[in-house]
């Protein structure tokens, strides 16, 4: 309780509103997005869903590779499914290492690079098969359309924890979650 964090690459909030009720009403979360279209989403269902401990998310609308905060201003950072979409990711890295507090965590989820075949496969075909048509049903083809070419191109567990590192943090371990079709990376400053 009474933390600061960010929820970087925020999208339409949905890390920020757990994050929101994890600090409670004495805690900040600044979600921080580069697409205003996300954040006006965001912010009309912080309207709609509407909760007390809301009120301490600020949304701002920002770049991953110059983050308008401080050295060592929060406590965590999360990253939900974003850090694959950032075009510079080691200097992503270094920008969230740079905000983060000594000894505090940053948590990054996204699809997993696997190694396995079967699980590549698997992936692939939910993708195609359950993903895709079910964003087809909401009229979001074109935004998940780019999905399996952009886990293709991601970091592997190995290669995102050889990235925290080489960005300064002084651990760095990607969890496997889903069967391996997700993956977490936490890493302590």
């Amino acid at each position: 309780m009474g933390d600061r964090v960010l929820d970087l690459c925020c999208g339409s909030g949905d890390l920020a509103f757990l994050l929101s009720q994890k600090v409670g009403l004495d805690g900040e979360v600044m979600a921080v997005d580069f697409s205003s279209q996300q954040l006006q989403t965001a912010a009309g269902r912080q309207e709609q869903r509407w909760k007390l401990c809301y009120k301490n998310i600020k949304w701002i609308e920002g770049d991953a590779l110059d983050l308008p905060f401080t050295d060592c201003y929060f406590d965590a950072v999360t990253v939900g499914y974003g850090l694959r979409n950032v075009v510079d990711k080691p200097k992503a890295m270094q920008e969230i290492y740079r905000v983060l507090k000594p000894g505090s965590r940053a948590s990054i989820l996204d699809f997993n690079k696997s190694s396995s075949l079967f699980t590549a496969s698997l992936q692939s075909w939910a993708i195609d098969n359950v993903v895709v048509p079910l964003a087809s049903g909401y009229g979001l083809t074109e935004e998940y359309k780019y999905l399996k070419s952009s886990i293709s191109q991601y970091l592997t567990g190995e290669e995102l924890e050889k990235l925290a590192k080489e960005a300064g943090f002084c651990a760095a371990k990607h969890y496997e979650l889903g069967g391996g079709l997700m993956g977490n990376l936490v890493a302590t400053r």
